[in-house]
């Protein structure tokens, strides 16, 4: 396919705007060639107009058909072959085994809501017959169950162009869940949201699905995001990116005449606390695994491991000196766009500038292009308590160690933290009798815990929860991730003295 460079709404190719932009290939340091025109207010109205069109068919479908659009998208996305592969890493830096691993994510999920909806198992019906004969008040018949909400926008994220983005998680659930979904493509992969958009598109034909069940438009305009979830036909957002992006996405959503939900993904900083057992008998192996997870996709996950939390004493210094040893071992690595490089080194400046940091390991960043090194520094349990700077985020390979005095420190430490999507405890049989409070602490913080495992690497299963209390998530009840993520869209509708031929 001939990528266009424009919006499709619908089933209709569109370029109404005078604005336009180009995607960057980080790893050659050049602009790609395909020029992208940015959606007008008009073509926005449009898309939302077909959407809300669309769900009154779409939303009373049977779920085997929509379960048969899913898989035909899924299909779709694996006939692109290499020209998806090409366009990711262009548009990315990443190796081609990212993109097939990221490709296979994207397509099980599609095929894992196509078959939760192949039955209406997941709408949790709950039936009650009448009582009319009941004292001193009969009792009706009732039937509970779930509907979709409506048009639902999407928001492609930076460092997913598949998995989150035009076909992704939100996406695909969404679309599970009889929701016509309008996606606003993320400007650093445009082109990889474009191939994804015509898959889609043509599985919704082959399918006969309604026009407007999908639309894809390109921007970089603030404006135009705030427009988007803000339009009165739209009854729920998607959004995986950054705090300060999620925050004032919601800040319009809040603004709307008609609430809507909004779930948002918006970072962490994922710490994990390493009981003095664990540095004991193992702290090469846990460093190398932690090293690991902090540069993995060049640290350009909402999983990075960004806060270590130890204690002082012990092999305490001989497992910091064995994470720097294993980070220096990293070659360096190309990050997705230069505004993400630019932002990582101001991010980790930020933090290595507070008083009482010390930089451990510093990057040798190359000037005016995408590659970084990782990055490790040091602050005491006493001054990181006193400044919540140091829980701010940098998207990237950096982490900062906390060395706290004492296990009662190190549990205030974690009190004081933020919602995170994940907490990690690294501990031996002799660490357990210390770990009952800080365990009470840790689990009130995140939405995933693990236990001698690193937090990167998010199975796809009906037991994840991907997600976490404010700011991580902007709703703690929900996953993004998994069969769990289809009840985001949807709301719960009780049926009263209805016929059963009628239900």
């Amino acid at each position: 396919m001939v990528i266009t460079g424009k919006n499709f709404i619908g089933n209709q190719l569109s370029a109404k705007g005078s604005e336009s932009y180009k995607t960057y290939n980080p790893s050659k340091n050049i602009d790609n060639e395909t020029v992208y025109v940015e959606a007008t207010t008009e073509e926005l109205d449009e898309a939302a107009a077909l959407a809300e069109t669309a769900f009154i068919t779409y939303s009373e479908m049977p779920g085997v058909k929509r379960a048969a659009f899913l898989n035909a998208i899924a299909d779709e996305i694996l006939n692109l072959g290499t020209a998806l592969v090409d366009i990711y890493c262009e548009e990315t830096g990443l190796p081609e085994g990212r993109a097939l691993g990221e490709r296979g994510r994207t397509v099980f999920q599609l095929q894992l809501f196509a078959k939760m909806i192949a039955s209406e198992d997941w709408r949790n019906i709950v039936s009650e017959k009448a009582l009319p004969e009941r004292t001193p008040l009969p009792k009706p018949s009732l039937q509970k169950t779930h509907i979709p909400l409506g048009p639902i926008a999407v928001f492609g994220a930076s460092n997913f162009p598949l998995a989150y983005s035009t076909a992704g998680g939100d996406t695909a659930s969404a679309l599970a869940a009889g929701c016509p979904v309008i996606v606003k493509s993320h400007p650093m992969h445009s082109g990889t949201g474009a191939l994804v958009a015509s898959a889609i598109l043509k599985a919704a034909e082959d399918t006969e699905m309604p026009n407007g069940v999908f639309s894809n438009i390109n921007s970089k305009s603030y404006a135009r995001a705030h427009a988007l979830v803000s339009h009165p036909k739209i009854k729920g957002v998607g959004f995986t990116g950054s705090f300060l992006g999620g925050s004032s996405l919601q800040e319009s959503v809040w603004k709307r005449e008609e609430p809507i939900p909004f779930f948002a993904e918006m970072g962490s900083i994922n710490p994990i606390a390493i009981m003095p057992g664990s540095i004991a008998e193992n702290h090469k192996e846990v460093a190398q695994k932690i090293a690991g997870s902090m540069v993995l996709g060049v640290g350009q996950f909402c999983t990075q491991p960004g806060l270590i939390l130890v204690m002082e004493g012990g092999k305490t210094d001989d497992f910091i000196e064995a994470l720097e040893i294993a980070l220096s071992k990293t070659e360096q690595q190309c990050m997705i766009h230069p505004n993400l490089k630019q932002n990582y080194i101001q991010q980790s400046d930020k933090i290595n500038d507070l008083n009482g940091t010390k930089v451990i390991k510093t990057g040798r960043e190359i000037p005016d292009d995408t590659f970084v090194y990782p990055k490790l520094s040091l602050v005491s349990g006493d001054q990181f308590l006193k400044d919540t700077k140091y829980q701010e985020e940098v998207f990237g390979p950096f982490s900062l160690i906390v060395k706290c005095k004492n296990t009662k420190e190190l549990e205030a430490v974690t009190h004081s933290l933020k919602g995170q999507l994940t907490g990690s405890i690294f501990a031996q049989p002799s660490d357990y009798g210390l770990i009952t409070p800080l365990i009470q602490i840790m689990k009130s913080k995140v939405g995933r815990f693990l236990f001698n495992d690193v937090p990167t690497g998010v199975e796809v299963s009906d037991a994840m929860t991907h997600g976490g209390p404010f700011p991580a998530a902007s709703d703690s009840r929900f996953s993004a991730v998994g069969h769990g993520a289809i009840y985001r869209w949807v709301r719960p509708i009780t049926y009263q003295n209805w016929p059963e031929e009628l239900l």
